[in-house]
């Protein structure tokens, strides 16, 4: 496991939890809502791989979509069979969504300490979150495993410690031996493949598969950070599209996706 670390912001101080929420909620003002993301789920790589998985829950499934952002996974199950929550630890979010999206349930909290009642959902998807929390994934792990029935399943991404990452480590544990002093601080974890599977199966879960994807946002990362090429030239974006064949996924692929069950009592 690696960490990625960002500029500090002063005005939340070491508070981490105070921190996230301030982060998260400037980043989904800046992207200005879910209405024009909502139809377009059933194209992204998660829900790809998630899709077959899904259809062997019953009929009407329960589940929790954790740190929901701006909703969009959220809306789209719960309006396509599946009543589905959306939390997520940006308050004013949350209640922006409530005033969108009526009809569906959304919730301000924590993803390690929800209170939700024990086995409320039979799935639970999160895309990108478990990985900002310093002390690791466990406290996360923790508590989607008392929120599953048993036999539910679980879904998350986080970010990939590819081996372009790998690559440009040298010198990495002097920057994080003085990340705090110089300003910095912690942002993320980023992690492998095996390790994604172990943290799941050091929380009891049994792992189904752990799968590589967002290739060509990888892809453009690269030439951004490599080559200097900025993301919104069209010479970039064509790039991108032309390697996307050509490039491993272990490479340059910007994120990992598990699949993981709660054992059956």
């Amino acid at each position: 496991m690696r960490k990625d670390y960002m500029p500090s912001n002063a005005a939340t101080g070491h508070d981490e939890t105070a921190f996230i929420e301030d982060y998260w909620t400037r980043v989904w003002e800046r992207e200005g809502g879910p209405n024009s993301l909502i139809e377009n789920i059933p194209t992204k790589g998660e829900y790809k791989i998630m899709s077959p998985y899904l259809s062997r829950l019953p009929d009407g499934a329960r589940l929790l979509d954790g740190g929901c952002g701006l909703g969009d996974w959220t809306v789209y199950f719960s309006r396509n069979g599946n009543p589905t929550v959306g939390l997520d630890l940006s308050r004013s979010t949350i209640d922006k969504l409530h005033s969108l999206f009526p009809d569906v349930e959304f919730v301000a909290g924590d993803i390690r300490d929800t209170g939700f009642e024990e086995a409320s959902f039979e799935g639970y998807f999160s895309w990108g979150v478990f990985e900002h929390f310093e002390q690791g994934m466990q406290p996360c792990i923790a508590e989607a495993y008392r929120l599953l029935k048993p036999g539910g399943l679980l879904f998350i991404s986080v970010p990939f410690d590819n081996l372009r990452h790998a690559l440009r480590a040298s010198g990495a544990s002097k920057k994080q031996h003085q990340a705090n002093k110089d300003g910095m601080r912690f942002y993320q974890w980023r992690m492998t493949r095996g390790e994604l599977r172990q943290e799941l199966m050091l929380g009891g879960f049994d792992v189904e598969v752990v799968e590589t994807i967002h290739k060509r946002q990888g892809i453009l990362r690269s030439l951004h950070h490599e080559f200097g090429l900025p993301y919104e030239w069209t010479l970039t974006k064509g790039l991108s599209v032309a390697l996307l064949p050509f490039v491993p996924s272990a490479l340059v692929a910007h994120m990992i996706l598990a699949v993981a069950r709660k054992p059956l009592l």
